[in-house]
């Protein structure tokens, strides 16, 4: 056989073979690992801030980690995530401040509340102040009237009530301070089954009782500054963790910053519930959020 032939056709397999290789490396699929308080996941905003994202990233899968922010932060600092979402300023900061996180920015906004059976037997309904409603629940408690549901998981909600008991001088125990060990859902569960109140975000009670689960709990003190609950978005420090997918986090970050992310997020369940889950981080002052967000910080 000619050897121009032979040549030719090793050349020709060359190039076939190379693009074979690069068609599969820009059609592989990439895993995009997310760690997550549970909120944003049990309320389904993860899931459509994903599928939009995914809409123009065809070849990205994203993969939630869905647990306490205390152990979606050691998740990621273990090299388990690419990116995180949490709620807990003052685990946050430890995370940053060991080198573990890079280029934090809030995205989001919603309130906590305390919820309670429809008897209310703690009298805490329409207080404006958090400790108060605590104290009272406190007592409550002790004469055997009233039970409190705590998540007990170092998640950002467990956290906020730590620092509401604190605020109050209280350190709580007994039979009526009953801790879960388990996610804001369950615990809201667990709640209402025993007729107890409980901490949780605004977006999470709002889903489960529109689903009719929560039929023994209603809303007792809302709007107290100490029950903000602010959201913010980290990236993995690569050189920090091995692994980490720092560009393809970068991606997603931006997006959800981005207008049409933000859009996402401040009109997300509106349609549904007829308020707010969820208030954008682009339509508020975020240097009044920050502010607050030091204040948890260092508390």
């Amino acid at each position: 056989m000619d050897k121009r032939i032979i040549i030719v056709g090793i050349v020709l397999a060359i190039i076939l073979l190379g693009g074979y290789i690069a068609y599969n490396m820009i059609h592989q699929k990439q895993t995009l690992r997310i760690s997550t308080t549970t909120s944003l996941y049990a309320t389904g905003l993860l899931d459509k801030l994903s599928e939009e994202f995914e809409k123009t990233h065809p070849n990205v899968v994203i993969q939630v980690i869905a647990v306490g922010s205390g152990e979606a932060l050691r998740r990621a600092s273990m090299g388990d995530a690419d990116l995180v979402l949490v709620h807990a300023p003052n685990l946050e900061a430890k995370y940053i401040n060991d080198g573990f996180l890079v280029e934090g920015e809030i995205f989001a906004y919603n309130y906590f509340i305390i919820v309670g059976p429809p008897d209310d037997p703690a009298g805490i309904k329409g207080l404006e102040n958090s400790t108060e409603a605590f104290i009272n629940i406190m007592r409550a408690g002790e004469e055997g009237k009233a039970l409190f549901v705590s998540r007990g998981d170092n998640s950002g909600t467990h956290n906020r009530e730590l620092f509401i008991w604190s605020k109050a001088g209280v350190k709580p125990s007994g039979a009526w301070y009953i801790e879960s060990g388990t996610g804001m859902s369950q615990t809201l569960e667990i709640a209402n089954e025993k007729g107890a109140y409980t901490l949780t975000d605004i977006g999470t009670y709002l889903k489960l009782r529109s689903s009719g689960v929560l039929n023994n709990l209603e809303m007792m003190v809302e709007g107290d500054p100490n029950l903000i609950n602010i959201y913010s978005v980290y990236l993995v420090n690569p050189e920090k963790v091995d692994g980490v997918k720092y560009m393809l986090a970068k991606e997603f970050m931006e997006f959800i910053l981005s207008h049409d992310g933000q859009e996402i997020i401040d009109t997300y369940g509106m349609d549904l519930y007829g308020e707010h889950l969820f208030y954008s981080a682009e339509k508020a002052n975020v240097d009044e959020l920050r502010d607050i967000w030091n204040y948890f910080a260092t508390s």
